[in-house]
C-alpha cells in the first residue's frame, strides 16, 4: 500500500521543489508537483502549500491563491481528514482561505527576515507534531516579509488547545529577542480544530537534511514523518 502526497505549485512558488524533494528522495515517498489548476484531491493521501510569493504576492500574501481550484480540493481533503499543510506562503493561504484562524502581517521590522530561529512544540496532537515531544524544541529557519501572526482571540486559540508552535530562545523561553517578526505571543503555527491542518512559517523542508543545519540537526524531517505517521493510522 503506497502514500502519495501532492506538492501544490502556484504562479511564483519558489519552495515547492525543496518539499518534494525531501519527500521523494530524503523520506522515499511518493510526491508529485502539481500545477494549481491540475490538483484533484481524490488521487492523494495529503497535500503541501509550499513557500514562496504566489501570484508575487500581489494585494496580500496568499489571497490570490487563496481563491485558487486547488484550495477547494484542498477543502475536500480537509473535510475527509487528510492532512494539509501550509509552509510560509502556504501558511498564508490557509488563513486567507480561513481554513486556519488569524492574518499574517507585515513584519514589525518592516524588513524580510532570513534565519535560523527556535521553535517550541506546543501540541504534538496534530496531524504534523505526532512525532516530537510536547515543549520540545526545534530548529528551523523563517524567510518571509509578512510573518506576523495575528489573531483577535487569544483566549479562543489557547481554549481550543490551536497553537502549535512558539518562536522561542533556544533555552526555550519566550522573550522578545526570540521573537523575529512581532507576533502576537511568539506564535509561529496553528491549526485546526480538528488536528489535520497546520500552517507555520518556518520551513521544514529547509530543515531536513544535516547538511543544511548549522545545528547538524534534521527536526525539519519531524514533521513530514508525523504526517507519513498520521496518514498510515488513517490508512492502513
Amino acid at each position: 500500500m503506497s502514500i502519495r502526497i501532492a506538492v501544490i505549485q502556484f504562479p511564483g512558488s519558489n519552495c515547492d521543489r525543496d518539499a518534494t524533494h525531501v519527500l521523494n528522495n530524503v523520506i522515499g515517498i511518493q510526491a508529485d508537483l502539481i500545477w494549481h489548476t491540475n490538483f484533484k484531491e481524490r488521487k492523494y493521501d495529503g497535500c503541501i502549500l509550499p513557500g514562496g510569493f504566489s501570484f508575487g504576492d500581489y494585494l496580500r500574501g496568499g489571497i490570490i491563491a487563496a481563491h485558487s481550484p486547488a484550495i477547494k480540493e484542498a477543502e475536500i481533503m480537509l473535510k475527509d481528514g487528510r492532512p494539509v499543510l501550509g509552509i510560509c506562503n502556504g501558511f498564508q493561504i490557509l488563513t486567507e482561505a480561513e481554513f486556519l484562524p488569524g492574518a499574517l502581517l507585515r513584519n514589525d521590522t518592516l524588513k524580510f527576515e532570513c534565519r535560523w530561529v527556535h521553535l517550541r512544540v506546543e501540541n504534538n496532537e496534530t496531524a504534523f507534531t505526532n512525532q516530537m515531544n510536547k515543549d520540545a524544541i526545534i530548529d528551523i529557519p523563517i524567510a518571509h516579509a509578512e510573518g506576523r501572526y495575528f489573531y483577535d482571540n487569544l483566549k479562543e486559540l489557547y481554549d481550543n488547545d490551536q497553537i502549535v508552535f512558539k518562536y522561542v530562545s533556544k533555552e526555550g523561553l519566550l522573550n522578545e529577542e526570540s521573537n523575529p517578526n512581532g507576533s502576537f505571543d511568539n506564535i509561529a503555527g496553528v491549526c485546526n480544530l480538528e488536528r489535520n491542518c497546520v500552517g507555520l512559517m518556518p520551513h521544514p523542508e529547509r530543515a531536513s537534511e544535516e547538511i543544511l543545519s548549522p545545528f547538524k540537526n534534521t527536526h525539519g524531517i519531524k514533521l513530514f514523518n508525523s504526517m507519513i505517521n498520521f496518514i498510515k493510522s488513517r490508512k492502513f
